[in-house]
């Protein structure tokens, strides 16, 4: 790619695999973690959300912030904080530590992520070139997303969560050095500046949403501090957006909207990777805490999802420059939304990893199309001087839509089941001791607590009652993942207008 050193494009490739590494590592440990630190409720989506949750909430502030202060020097500071964190949750004595060390790790990965893309895309001068890096950038994302469940499952079955932290972290210490040595420096501060109002209100109204996301099927819809978390999120969103339509320097400017092209991507870029996302945590979930599977061969469903993104690369990167992106954006959410829906009827009590390979294999194939597709048509759309801004506002969309997953699925999956489990399990035959002792049980820990009773000990008996409501429960969550990546494909064909992404006008007069 003509003008980008290769020193650069390596060092931003490295840096985001290493991120995406450090995202879906747990994924893949989400039993073990139930087995070692006995996580009940809504403590085991927190692991994925305390690093999730400084991913979006910050993204916008860190593209700021490499403009201004410049790019290499925060993605090796991102590869810091992401290292410590993964040191920190390795050491983990109790889980809400493990939550310590995400959040610094997602902290780290929040930086990482936008100053990456924006490396390449203000070192490339064609749309046609940063279509291809923007490609490459992509499949080394998904490529973490490989690593990671064969990295967790290795290091699980043969060591135990705590080695593939440690490990993690090792790699994080080698995109520092790489950094260090290789990185090209780039900033763009011409009039930037740190917008502090627009961090707060965005930071706080994504913190609440996602509270009161993950503790409703918890402590209740109708609990009084989940009701207050939306408030407080519907409250300081709409404050967002006053404050970015009158700061004289906004982390997201807000005409970029107007664009249909990048509003368009932007919308899809939420729904559809709280799809994706929503779909590994469901898999994850069906796998470890419910199935026992071992980290190995929860390991294989994650390679067929992240793994065509990365094979992919140079398909993806000749389709980007010949083909409308909505049909790609489309055809790759709809290739997704027929893979949830198999997965949705695929018998809980068929642990066959067979059975999945289809479902899981289409979603991948999706997601393929579907990020390079969105990354490259938000970028694209913009004038070069803001490709920090667009890099940033893309991968908080992107990220955001990640964080939903979890939060959304996991209550929408635990919420179904415990309904479920309360509605059969008196029903079921059990020894009126078995239903007092597993109520007992459901009403701290949920049906996933129930199905981690041991043998001979109270309420197991129940078991298979939770068992079933858990599979229940997660079908419906893949279910939802399809509606959602479905209804992302019609509004892609639907509201996206344009030609071939080499050839979409750039709208200086929206901006300047």
């Amino acid at each position: 790619m003509q003008g980008l050193p290769v020193g650069t494009l390596v060092v931003a490739c490295i840096a985001v695999m290493v991120a995406q590494i450090s995202l879906a590592t747990p994924a893949t440990l989400n039993g073990l973690f139930q087995q070692d630190l006995h996580p009940v409720g809504s403590q085991l989506t927190w692991i994925s959300d305390a690093f999730l949750l400084p991913v979006a909430a910050l993204e916008l502030s860190f593209g700021v912030l490499g403009d201004l202060f410049g790019r290499k020097l925060l993605l090796v500071i991102g590869g810091v904080l992401l290292t410590a964190g993964e040191f920190v949750a390795s050491a983990a004595p109790v889980v809400q530590v493990v939550w310590v060390g995400q959040a610094l790790a997602g902290l780290g990965a929040g930086a990482v992520f936008p100053t990456s893309l924006a490396m390449l895309v203000a070192g490339t001068h064609t749309t046609r070139d940063r279509s291809r890096s923007i490609a490459l950038w992509a499949g080394f994302l998904s490529a973490g997303g490989v690593i990671a469940p064969v990295l967790g499952g290795i290091t699980g079955s043969y060591g135990s969560w705590r080695w593939s932290l440690i490990v993690v972290g090792i790699l994080g210490v080698v995109s520092i050095v790489l950094g260090l040595a290789f990185a090209t420096d780039s900033r763009a501060p011409e009039g930037r500046s740190l917008d502090w109002g627009g961090q707060v209100t965005l930071a706080v109204g994504l913190i609440a949403l996602l509270y009161s996301v993950i503790q409703g099927p918890t402590d209740g819809w109708t609990d009084t501090a989940v009701i207050a978390g939306f408030v407080v999120a519907a409250v300081f969103l709409a404050l967002f957006v006053v404050a970015e339509s009158r700061a004289a320097s906004p982390m997201l400017r807000l005409d970029l909207f107007s664009n249909r092209a990048f509003a368009v991507a932007s919308a899809v870029a939420v729904i559809g990777m709280f799809s994706f996302l929503g779909t590994a945590y469901a898999t994850s979930i069906r796998l470890g805490p419910v199935q026992f599977q071992s980290p190995l061969r929860t390991a294989v469903p994650f390679l067929l999802l992240q793994g065509p993104a990365f094979v992919l690369i140079p398909l993806t990167s000749w389709l980007l420059q010949r083909v409308n992106p909505r049909w790609l954006l489309g055809s790759g959410f709809l290739f997704m939304a027929a893979g949830q829906f198999a997965a949705a009827t695929v018998p809980i009590a068929d642990t066959t990893l067979t059975s999945l390979v289809v479902p899981i294999g289409l979603v991948g194939i999706g997601f393929a199309l579907a990020v390079t597709s969105i990354t490259a048509t938000a970028v694209n759309t913009v004038p070069i001087h803001y490709a920090g801004m667009a890099s940033a506002a893309t991968s908080l969309l992107r990220d955001f839509g990640f964080t939903l997953g979890p939060a959304v699925i996991g209550a929408v999956a635990l919420g179904e089941a415990g309904a479920r489990f309360t509605s059969t399990v008196a029903g079921a035959g059990l020894p009126a001791g078995e239903v007092d002792a597993a109520r007992f049980v459901a009403g701290e820990g949920g049906p996933l607590a129930v199905n981690a009773i041991m043998p001979g000990q109270p309420g197991a008996a129940a078991h298979q009652v939770a068992y079933d409501a858990l599979g229940h429960g997660f079908a419906v969550g893949f279910a939802v993942c399809g509606a959602a990546a479905l209804f992302a494909a019609v509004l892609t064909v639907a509201a996206m207008r344009g030609g071939r992404s080499d050839n979409i006008v750039r709208r200086e007069a929206l901006i300047e």
